[in-house]
C-alpha cells in the first residue's frame, strides 16, 4: 500500500471543527461568551468515558501504521513486525509525553491573560475555564501513558530551561499561533486516528474526547490570533510572524523524542537520519499541519521572507504554498 493510497482512505472527522475567518473582525466577548455555554453544555470526565480496566486489545496499534516516523524508510523495510508495533507504542507516548508539556505552558500563558484582562470578562473566564480543560487533558495523557508500561519521554534539561523562556514572550499573536501549532497539528491526527478501528480502543476513545474539547480552545486561539493582529502595528506584527515561525522550528522535532529508537532496538543516529530522509516524513508534517497553516496563511501569519524560509525550513508547507 503507498502512502496516497493511505491518505485516500483515511476518515477525518469534521465534528466540531473550528470555522473562524481570518480576515473578518472579532467580537472576543461575544465569542467568549458562546464558547464558555459549549463548555458547561459538552464536557467529558476521562475517569468515566474511558474503560481504564479493560486490557488492551490483542493486534490492535498505538498508531496508524503510515503515521509511524519511520514509515517508508529502508529501515522500516527490514524491522521486524514486532519492532514497528513497539515503534508505534512508544511514538504514542512520546507525543503525549511532548502533548502534557506544551498544555502546562499553554496554561501558564492563560493564567497571564486573565491576570492581564478585567478579571471577570468572558474573555478571562474562558481562559480560566480552559486551564481546567487542559488540566484534565493532561491527566487523560498521563493515566494513558501509564497504561502502555513505558516511562514518560521527558524533555531535555536545556529544551526544558529554553521552555521558560516562552513565559515572557509577549501575549499577542505569536503565542496564539504557538497554542494552534500543538493544539491544531494533534487535532488533525487524532481526527484521523478516532476513526481508525485498527486503533487501540483506549487510545481512540482518549481521541475523541480530547478533539470534541480541544475545538473550543482552537476557535478561542484562533480568535485571539485574528483579533491581535487586526490591531496591531506593521512592525508588531512582522515581530509575531517571525517569532511563530521560530518557534514552528523548535516544536516539530519535539514531537518524536530520538530516544524511542533505542527502545526498540535501533540505533538513535540511524533512527534519526531514517526519519529525516523518509519521503514520509514532510507528508506526515503536511498533513497534520495543513488546516493550521492555512488559516495562518488567511490571517497573515505568514507574510515576509524571513518567515515563508522559516515555515519553509519546517517541511510542512503544503505545496501550493511554498
Amino acid at each position: 500500500m503507498t502512502i496516497q493510497d493511505v491518505e485516500t482512505k483515511s476518515d477525518i472527522s469534521t465534528e466540531g471543527l473550528s470555522r473562524v475567518n481570518g480576515r473578518k473582525p472579532v467580537d472576543m466577548q461575544r465569542s467568549a461568551g458562546r464558547l464558555l455555554r459549549s463548555s458547561a453544555e459538552k464536557f467529558y470526565d476521562a475517569d468515566i468515558d474511558i474503560d481504564w480496566d479493560s486490557p488492551w486489545e490483542d493486534g490492535k496499534r498505538f498508531l496508524p501504521e503510515h503515521r509511524v516516523s519511520l514509515y517508508g524508510s529502508k529501515l522500516w523495510d527490514k524491522m521486524s513486525d514486532e519492532q514497528k508495533f513497539e515503534l508505534g507504542r512508544h511514538e504514542i507516548v512520546s507525543i503525549l509525553s511532548f502533548g502534557i508539556y506544551a498544555e502546562n505552558l499553554l496554561s501558564s500563558a492563560l493564567l497571564r491573560m486573565a491576570a492581564k484582562g478585567a478579571l471577570t470578562d468572558q474573555r478571562s473566564l474562558f481562559a480560566l475555564t480552559e486551564i481546567g480543560d487542559e488540566s484534565r487533558h493532561s491527566t487523560m495523557f498521563a493515566r494513558l501513558i501509564n497504561k502502555t508500561g513505558v516511562a514518560p519521554y521527558k524533555l531535555p534539561k536545556g529544551m526544558l530551561s529554553f521552555a521558560k523562556i516562552l513565559h515572557f514572550v509577549p501575549l499577542g499573536p505569536s503565542v496564539s499561533g504557538a497554542t494552534l501549532l500543538i493544539e491544531e497539528i494533534l487535532d488533525r491526527a487524532q481526527r484521523e486516528g478516532m476513526n481508525d478501528p485498527e486503533m487501540q480502543p483506549h487510545l481512540r476513545q482518549l481521541m475523541k474526547i480530547h478533539v470534541l474539547e480541544e475545538a473550543r480552545h482552537i476557535t478561542f486561539a484562533r480568535l485571539e490570533m485574528v483579533e491581535g493582529m487586526q490591531r496591531r502595528g506593521r512592525i508588531s506584527r512582522a515581530w509575531h510572524r517571525g517569532t511563530l515561525a521560530v518557534i514552528a522550528n523548535l516544536a516539530y522535532p519535539l514531537l518524536i523524542n530520538p530516544r524511542v529508537y533505542p527502545a526498540v532496538g535501533i540505533n538513535r543516529v540511524r533512527g534519526i537520519w531514517a526519519q529525516q530522509t523518509s519521503p514520509n516524513y514532510g507528508t506526515n508534517l503536511q498533513f497534520m499541519s495543513e488546516p493550521m497553516i492555512r488559516f495562518f496563511h488567511e490571517a497573515g501569519m505568514m507574510e515576509g521572507k524571513f518567515t515563508m524560509a522559516m515555515w519553509r525550513a519546517t517541511r510542512s508547507l503544503p505545496d501550493d504554498l511554498r
